[in-house]
């Protein structure tokens, strides 16, 4: 279904103006979906994203700062965040022993269980993009990249 019938207005200033609707109202439903399914595992998205992270580290320790470096949403309160999946078994943390004021991060086995766990959810939900082709995501993933190019300069405010 178009964004204009989506959202009942059919005309707009401009195609960009368009673009970021679009993508706003896209972004939110799949939000939504994520959440409903993270809801089940007592997980937040942000928290998912952090066991991915980890998982991605294939047993390596990663700091705090470096991981919310590599984070979806920068703007997460990573230790509060750290603090939750430690409690659940799902990650350790260690102070680093060349830096006591550094924290480190690794996922456990139960994190390990839960993300494979997760995996094939996660992949049911990118049935969602049935609509489009292998190519045609390669085409709109460089197409976000541009984008996200644009207007990296702005990510603090």
């Amino acid at each position: 279904m178009k964004i204009e019938e989506v959202i009942q207005q059919k005309k707009f200033r401009s195609e960009f103006e368009k673009l970021t609707i679009n993508l706003m109202y896209t972004s939110s439903q799949m939000n939504v979906i994520q959440q409903r399914l993270f809801r089940q595992y007592d997980l937040t998205s942000q928290q998912y994203n952090i066991l991915r992270i980890l998982r991605g580290q294939k047993g390596k320790p990663i700091g705090v700062n470096q991981m919310i470096e590599r984070m979806i949403d920068h703007t997460s309160n990573a230790s509060r965040l750290v603090e939750k999946l430690r409690v659940k078994g799902l990650l350790e943390r260690n102070t680093c022993p060349n830096d006591r004021r550094q924290v480190e991060v690794t996922i456990t086995q139960k994190g390990l269980d839960m993300l494979s766990d997760l995996d094939d959810k996660v992949d049911m939900i990118q049935t969602l993009y049935n609509g489009i082709t292998a190519s045609e995501a390669a085409q709109l993933n460089t197409l976000l990249d541009k984008v996200r190019n644009g207007f990296a300069f702005n990510t603090t405010t």
